[in-house]
């Protein structure tokens, strides 16, 4: 069996962070950790939820080709770490949870990966998962919100969807997915 990239994506709230703890506590996966220049959430930890670096960094990183994908989103930058990537794949299936645009990068520098958007069940139920959360204003709330209808008009570029309206009947159709395609 090969080595797989898995690229998760979706709208802010549907759920992704959650889907991904549960994958990896199945084993046998890497997640690669994101760089970003946005200030940590309340519980996350440098080098394990993100790699907190300053815009300096992060604008020095790309023009050294130190990510496999980046973007600037909601006023900040994210990118993935190319080498972490590679190094990883050469040993075991590779995680990212990453945005629209990044993933269709990643699915250009590498046409074998496999991406899977995650889909809310609706929107009433993605702004409620928003509010839940409370880290953000509610303009903010709403920036994502208005956002989703474009992440959303990317979902025929992905290999597959997935609508998490049952945590656990989702992650095992992610893990189906993966494992049908680790086959081929």
């Amino acid at each position: 069996m090969k080595n797989l990239l898995i690229v998760l994506s979706g709208p802010s709230g549907v759920g992704k962070g959650t889907v991904v703890k549960r994958l990896l506590g199945k084993g046998g996966y890497a997640l690669s950790v994101s760089c970003t220049t946005r200030a940590p959430r309340p519980g996350e930890v440098d080098g394990k939820s993100y790699f907190f670096i300053s815009r300096e960094e992060f604008l020095e990183k790309i023009e050294k080709g130190g990510f496999l994908e980046y973007n600037r989103h909601f006023e900040n930058y994210y990118g993935t770490p190319r080498e972490y990537v590679e190094s990883e794949l050469e040993k075991r299936n590779v995680l990212l949870e990453i945005e629209v645009d990044g993933a269709l990068q990643v699915k250009k520098a590498y046409p074998g990966a496999i991406l899977i958007m995650l889909l809310p069940p609706s929107v009433e139920e993605l702004r409620a998962r928003l509010i839940g959360r409370g880290s953000e204003s509610c303009e903010k709330i709403e920036e994502r919100l208005s956002r989703m209808d474009y992440e959303l008009s990317k979902k025929t570029l992905y290999d597959y969807t997935v609508v998490n309206d049952n945590l656990e009947e989702c992650v095992e159709k992610v893990l189906n997915i993966i494992r049908r395609e680790g086959k081929k």
